[in-house]
C-alpha cells in the first residue's frame, strides 16, 4: 500500500514538472524571432547600397550618407543645367572664347513686341583672326563678302556669337536679301533662330584713337542711327526674305563703349527702339582685326 502511494506521488511529480521539449520549442521561437529580425537589416543595407552606388560608387557604412550624396549628386546636374539654360556662359568651340549673356534669345523675345537687351564678350586671346576656326556659316558670310566698308570682320564675328550662342542659321547674306528697293535701307545679314526669321544689323562702337574716351553721346548718336536704319529696312524688304524682328548687334571695343551704348539706349524713345533686340558684344584679345 504505501509502495502504490509511493508510486502515485512519484507519477504526480513527473506530471508537474515541464517537459524539455517545451523549452526547446521556447527556443526555437526566440530564434524565429532572431531570424525574421535578421533579414530587415540585410535588406536595408542591400536597399541603401543599391541606392548609394550609382551616386557615386561607392557604398558608406551610413545608410542616410548614401541617398544625400546622389541628392548632391542631382542637384550638380540641376546647377549644369541652369547655367547651360540660362546662358550666362558657353558658346561652344570656335573662333575666340564667349562669355555672358548666351542661349536666350528664342521664340518668347522675337516674337514679343517689346525690346530686350544682351550683353556677351569674345575674348581671341592672341590667336586673333582664324578663319578655319569659323563656324562653316561664318565661312560663308566672309567669302560672300559685304557690300562696302570695312565691317566684314565685325559681320563675321557678330554672325558667330548668334550661331555659337543663340544656335543661328544662316539664311542669306547681305548681297543675297532681297528688298523692294534695291536703293533703299538695307541689313546685314538674315538668320533663323528659333525657327524665326531674324534681320541682323551689325555696327561697330569704337572711337579713334582707339583707346580715347567713349562718351554716351558719341553711343547715342551710333544706336540712334542704326535703330532707325533698321526701321527703314524692315519697311524696305521683300515679302520672301521678310523677317519677325532685328538685332542691333553692336560690337564694342571695350567695357567703357559698352557701358555708354547700354546708358544711351536706355535714354531713347520707344519709337525708336520699337522692338528692336539690342545685343552687344565687348571684344578681348587680339581683336585689332575687327576695327
Amino acid at each position: 500500500m504505501r509502495a502504490r502511494w509511493i508510486t502515485i506521488w512519484l507519477s504526480g511529480l513527473l506530471l508537474a514538472c515541464p517537459s524539455g521539449d517545451d523549452e526547446g520549442g521556447s527556443t526555437d521561437s526566440g530564434t524565429t524571432t532572431t531570424a525574421s529580425t535578421g533579414p530587415a537589416p540585410a535588406t536595408d543595407t542591400s536597399t541603401t547600397a543599391g541606392s548609394t552606388g550609382p551616386a557615386d560608387g561607392t557604398t558608406g557604412d551610413d545608410g542616410s550618407t548614401g541617398p544625400a550624396t546622389g541628392s548632391t549628386g542631382a542637384t550638380a546636374g540641376s546647377t549644369g543645367e541652369a547655367s547651360s539654360d540660362d546662358g550666362s556662359t558657353g558658346g561652344g568651340a570656335g573662333l575666340g572664347e564667349i562669355m555672358g549673356d548666351c542661349g536666350l534669345i528664342d521664340a518668347m523675345e522675337l516674337s514679343s513686341p517689346s525690346p530686350f537687351t544682351f550683353e556677351s564678350s569674345i575674348d581671341f586671346r592672341d590667336l586673333g583672326f582664324d578663319y578655319d576656326r569659323l563656324t562653316p556659316e561664318g565661312q560663308q558670310v566672309y567669302d560672300a563678302g559685304n557690300l562696302g566698308g570695312s565691317s566684314l570682320h565685325s559681320e563675321v564675328i557678330a554672325f558667330e556669337v548668334l550661331a555659337r550662342c543663340e544656335g543661328a542659321h544662316l539664311l542669306a547674306t547681305e548681297g543675297e536679301i532681297v528688298y523692294l528697293d534695291d536703293m533703299g535701307t538695307k541689313t546685314d545679314i538674315l538668320v533663323e533662330i528659333d525657327g524665326l526669321v531674324v534681320g541682323v544689323s551689325v555696327t561697330r562702337a569704337v572711337g579713334f584713337p582707339f583707346e580715347d574716351p567713349y562718351t554716351v553721346m558719341q553711343a547715342e548718336s551710333l544706336i540712334t542711327g542704326k535703330l532707325e536704319d533698321i526701321l527703314a529696312s524692315t519697311a524696305n524688304v521683300a515679302p520672301r526674305d521678310a523677317w519677325v524682328k532685328q538685332i542691333l548687334h553692336v560690337i564694342a571695343y571695350a567695357d567703357m563703349h559698352a557701358q555708354s551704348i547700354m546708358t544711351a539706349y536706355a535714354g531713347l524713345p520707344p519709337e525708336i527702339t520699337a522692338d528692336t533686340i539690342l545685343l552687344v558684344t565687348v571684344t578681348n584679345g587680339n581683336d585689332a582685326f575687327i576695327y
